[in-house]
């Protein structure tokens, strides 16, 4: 086969697999796509190796400046539903004379815009009723390989929130609550990719164990919570998650000033 034979005939080849492709319908396409990505798929170390090196880079300095050694033992997510915003908090390792039940010496780190999250005031309180919970949660683990990029797992529901669900006699809480890259979400925290990698590494690095998420829907540092914030329908338990939560931000010194950037 000469060369211009063989040209001709391997263009024609491209052009029947564009046709192919071409003719395959989106829902399949996107099987294909998604079939990729797990074939693509990659560890919390895989990540870490890619992304640690420019986290660094950018929190050491904030990090540091708060008083703490890089990276944070400790974090804590504060997440406010009004102004869309996530506080970045972390706490040195508690002194051997400290005990275990000692209150962890919070500090600032910097803030993040919250760039999407669905629902408003109120508790999540079933299955695809779109709302993103209220209450003190944790990390139940990391996902390296989100169609958001990289999310952390909120452990929603959590003990209280089943305990609450019995007594009123609900059954399907949902789940599968993220805080998470991109800027789209569904009962979610849309934080972008950049403030997902930071997030991502510190809880690694910190251990997920040692993360503490706190969804409200207002800064109750502020002004207190008020039930006329959530739905007419909210539960009649409200007031005392509402409770739960103020005690937890008074642990928490506000920030100077909006904390942006910061």
């Amino acid at each position: 086969m000469n060369a211009r034979s063989w040209s001709v005939k391997a263009c024609a080849a491209v052009v029947v697999i564009t046709l192919v492709i071409a003719a395959i319908p989106a829902s399949r396409r996107y099987a294909v796509s998604e079939v990729r990505k797990l074939v693509a798929r990659k560890t919390i170390d895989e990540r870490l190796t890619e992304y640690v090196p420019t986290v660094e880079v950018r929190l050491r300095m904030e990090v540091e400046r708060a008083g703490l050694a890089y990276p944070p033992p400790r974090l804590a997510l504060l997440a406010f539903k009004d102004a869309k915003r996530l506080e970045l908090y972390g706490a040195p390792v508690p002194g051997p004379e400290s005990s275990d039940e000692a209150a962890p010496a919070w500090r600032f780190i910097r803030a993040y815009p919250v760039l999407a999250a669905s629902g408003g005031p109120g508790p999540k309180l079933a299955e695809g009723d779109g709302q993103v919970p209220e209450g003190l949660y944790g990390i139940e683990s990391l996902n390296p390989n989100s169609r958001y990029h990289l999310a952390l797992r909120v452990s929603y529901p959590n003990a209280d929130d089943r305990a609450r669900a019995r007594a009123d006699g609900r059954e399907r809480l949902g789940g599968d609550i993220m805080i998470h890259g991109s800027n789209a979400s569904v009962g979610c925290l849309a934080m972008g990719d950049q403030a997902a990698e930071d997030l991502f590494v510190l809880a690694a690095l910190a251990g997920i164990e040692h993360v503490t998420v706190v969804i409200a829907p207002s800064d109750a540092r502020i002004a207190p919570l008020a039930l006329t914030q959530a739905s007419s329908g909210s539960p009649a338990w409200l007031a005392d998650r509402y409770r739960i939560i103020s005690d937890a931000l008074r642990g928490f010194p506000q920030p100077a000033g909006d904390g942006a950037g910061r």
